[in-house]
């Protein structure tokens, strides 16, 4: 980031009138109006290539200093001038352009917006992906296999379980075969299969499953949830993501 003062005539002083409650200009002395800076500056941030600015004023409301920050891609000179203009236009003020305070940055996206940006793309990070899930009628009669893949950071498992082909045993056999997936892409630490179960609430039937975790020396229980709207085994799945997730993301 620089900084730089163009150099240009500009008035004096006392050419630069109070700002006044409506943000205009006024004769006499007056206590600075707050409303009538936010005018100035949301004025100024309007410009092209400003990002960000800041009007000082005095205890009788004359502007001491305004800074700007703008993107790299304008001269530090013309923003001057643009300010200069748009005060005198829209408010009747003549500043003396050494009281614009130019910055300019690489990135053309303010603070706030950065930090948005930062908070979304951290909600939108999956940890474990999702990456497919098979079931097929097994060589023994009334049993079926499952078969689940998932990935982390570049890496991929899968992992195959049969149970008897009920409602419950599917249900049970896709989530520890999630289980045994995250347990070998997390080979630092241990993930078991407590239990899992279908539960009612709402008018609407879930997947409750309950998972072990081990990392280090701390051992938690980790519960996750998830609705039925495709298939048993996919939600079985999902719940034991919705179980683990966080605590995935922690061991990173």
């Amino acid at each position: 980031m620089t900084t730089s003062n163009p150099q240009e005539t500009g008035g004096s002083d006392r050419d630069m009138p109070p700002l006044t409650p409506g943000g205009g200009a006024a004769g006499g002395s007056q206590v600075p109006d707050p409303w009538g800076v936010k005018r100035a500056e949301n004025l100024i941030t309007g410009l092209t290539g400003i990002l960000s600015a800041r009007v000082v004023v005095t205890p009788l409301g004359e502007v001491s200093e305004i800074h700007v920050l703008t993107t790299s891609d304008v001269q530090a000179k013309q923003v001057v001038r643009n300010i200069e203009s748009a005060l005198m236009a829209q408010l009747g003020m003549k500043i003396d352009h050494r009281k614009i305070s130019v910055a300019q940055t690489a990135d053309v996206r303010p603070i706030e917006q950065l930090q948005e940006d930062a908070v979304r793309s951290r909600a939108k990070r999956r940890v474990v992906i999702f990456q497919g899930l098979e079931v097929r009628p097994s060589e023994r009669p009334q049993r079926v296999i499952v078969r689940v893949k998932l990935s982390f950071e570049g890496r991929e498992a899968e992992a195959e379980e049969q149970g008897t082909d009920t409602t419950r045993n599917r249900v049970e056999a896709a989530a520890r075969a999630a289980s045994l997936c995250l347990d070998e892409l997390l080979p630092d630490n241990s993930i078991a299969l407590e239990g899992a179960t279908i539960i009612e609430a709402f008018d609407r039937k879930f997947v409750l499953v309950a998972v072990h975790g081990l990392g280090g020396r701390e051992a938690q229980l980790l519960t996750g949830t998830c609705e039925i709207r495709e298939s048993t085994e996919r939600s079985a799945v999902l719940a034991v993501l919705d179980a683990t997730n966080r605590w995935t993301d922690a061991r990173r």
